[in-house]
């Protein structure tokens, strides 16, 4: 997920508002049968391929950066296997460009001295190989021919330096390091805390804290004043867009004066580090109108950027402040991919019947980041999907509307994937021109929302279901401001009381995919969900891996997803809609 966000603000209990807004006519609710219910759950708790699918994909295929080969073959691979399944028109959809790929293939780091020990750490995506830091091979002599070549000095790619503190917070501070950061190892942030855990790092919902989401007020409510500046003191941005312009001009100055690697301690103990990408040196002088170069570009400069658990991160700081000289060995290895710039989306289906020509989606984005497998986030969510497609097709249930599935990529970096995927079929706002992948918007909640063009399937969409909240069950769902839908999942959620899923809503949740779709007006859900250990130890982390998913929830969500999905396929009206802003 690019992130969590959740919008409540003063909640009150269900039952206490009505179901519909005055004035607004009740929906017909369909209902399915309970037999076809309880086949659903007996397939998805007693025969279930979910733990088997995201364990291929997370274990086997491994991270799944947007625009490398790991994406590329969980693409190819969950297309084939929804078509085993017996799912129809099973083929991956080209978007983009995004720009080049990304992939590591060996990285170790040691402190070698003042006593040695290993840096448990990780490389920031598209950091480049520490063989960029080596000395170029010697020239070839035009007059040698015939005798052999001089033999390089080293083979090896691995770089020793000596490591520095840097403690540059403003511009004049930057004068005192001039000629010192060349070849360094630098340390970029300052040290943390590490305070102990008295309390699980995991958790699921309490009572109390559900019922404080049962009921939320219009998210409308809070939306930004048309005209109103973005950000804090100091006009859009505030004082972020301050830091962020220093942070830039540090970047450049270090690379500027040779400075070998950028260390950080990011967020995270135990152990555990928080990656996700490096960041390329933005230019002194931006050009109006034209976006900073970003990591994705081959032009870019991007210095090698590393996190390092705090414990390690801490221990070298101390040492360097105690006056010590303390060296680290770092080999990074990395490949870079641009022969294809496009990304793909994988998009399955299950025909419908008497409406085949309208459409149910669910999805979640199968993109990862590399420092662990993806599991969490997003491999739980993309194998939910699939599993509970799989349920429907095995149990040989025939929707009125076709159901469609879509593993989304370069969610990371944006919602991209889906942003394309709703601009291709869906509609977009604003220019259609404009480089932009998408339509989305972030949802549109807090925007002045541009002009919309609708294309062909934008009234075919009945809803769009996502999950990409980690390994956490489905507690429920978060309508996205849209009151009409509550009689409607209130009815859907009853069976599944039991099992713990019996809480709606009315507030915004932000982040992932969904609100691709919500930002064209179009019903799109994510469902409240357990945090476990999602913001705490998985998400963008190392420990993102198949062994910190809970099976039961696994199965718990896919039940549920197949039982709306189906439903929803199955209604005599398409979902009701919000009114279009």
């Amino acid at each position: 997920m690019l992130r969590r966000k959740i919008a409540g603000v003063l909640l009150i209990h269900a039952f206490l508002l009505p179901a519909f807004t005055f004035g607004q006519t009740a929906p017909k609710i369909y209902e399915a049968p309970k037999e076809i219910v309880d086949k659903i759950k007996d397939e998805g708790m007693n025969r279930s391929q979910v733990m088997k699918t995201l364990s291929y994909m997370s274990d086997v295929i491994g991270p799944r950066l947007t625009g490398s080969p790991g994406l590329k073959r969980a693409n190819e691979w969950t297309r084939d296997q929804m078509a085993s399944w017996g799912l129809q028109n099973a083929h991956l959809e080209a978007w983009g460009p995004f720009g080049r790929g990304w992939t590591l293939k060996r990285y170790y780091a040691m402190v070698d001295g003042p006593t040695a020990f290993p840096v448990i750490s990780y490389p920031k995506a598209w950091s480049p190989g520490t063989d960029t830091l080596m000395p170029p091979p010697p020239p070839v002599d035009p007059k040698a021919k015939g005798k052999p070549a001089a033999a390089p000095a080293s083979t090896s790619t691995a770089f020793t330096g000596e490591v520095v503190r840097f403690n540059a917070t403003k511009e004049e501070d930057l004068e005192q390091y001039k000629g010192k950061p060349k070849g360094k190892i630098i340390l970029m942030s300052p040290t943390r805390e590490v305070k102990a855990w008295l309390e699980a790092p995991g958790k699921r919902f309490t009572d109390a804290e559900l019922l404080a989401l049962a009921d939320a007020p219009d998210p409308a409510a809070a939306r930004r004043p048309a005209g109103a500046p973005a950000g804090g003191p100091g006009g859009p941005g505030g004082n972020f867009a301050q830091a962020a312009q220093f942070n830039g001009r540090r970047m450049r100055f270090l690379v500027e004066e040779g400075a070998a690697i950028l260390l950080d301690a990011g967020r995270g103990d135990g152990g555990t580090i928080f990656v996700q990408g490096a960041a390329a040196v933005p230019p002194a002088t931006p050009t109006p109108g034209v976006p900073n170069p970003t990591v994705r570009d081959k032009a870019a400069k991007v210095p090698i950027q590393i996190s390092a658990a705090v414990e390690h991160y801490n221990r070298i700081a101390r040492m360097v402040d105690a006056g010590e000289k303390v060296t680290m060995t770092v080999d990074l290895a990395v490949e870079f991919q641009d022969a294809d710039p496009m990304s793909y989306n994988t998009i399955a289906e299950i025909p419908g019947t008497d409406k085949a020509d309208e459409i149910v989606m669910l999805g979640g984005h199968i993109d990862s980041w590399q420092a662990g497998t993806g599991a969490t986030d997003n491999g739980a969510g993309c194998a939910v999907m699939m599993e509970a497609v799989r349920i429907l097709q095995t149990l040989g249930l025939k929707p009125r509307r076709t159901i469609r599935v879509g593993l989304w990529s370069g969610e990371e970096q944006g919602l991209l994937g889906s942003r394309a995927y709703v601009r291709q079929h869906f509609g977009y706002r604003g220019d259609p021109n404009a480089p932009a992948f998408g339509g989305g918007g972030g949802g549109g909640q807090n925007q002045t929302p541009q002009p919309l063009t609708k294309l062909a399937e934008y009234d075919k969409l009945s809803a769009y279901f996502n999950i990409d909240n980690g390994t956490g069950k489905v507690r429920g769902v978060y309508m996205q401001g849209n009151e009409a839908v509550r009689p409607i999942f209130r009815n859907w959620l009853a069976p599944f009381k039991e099992m713990g899923a019996n809480t709606l809503s009315l507030s915004n949740t932000g982040g992932t995919d969904h609100l691709s779709f919500d930002g064209i007006g179009l019903p799109g859900f994510q469902f409240i969900q357990d945090a476990v250990e999602y913001d705490t130890r998985t998400h963008h982390s190392n420990m993102d891996v198949f062994d910190r998913i809970q099976a039961d929830d696994m199965k718990q969500m896919s039940i549920i997803l197949a039982t709306f999905v189906y439903q929803t396929a199955m209604m005599d009206e398409k979902m009701p809609r919000k009114p279009i802003q």
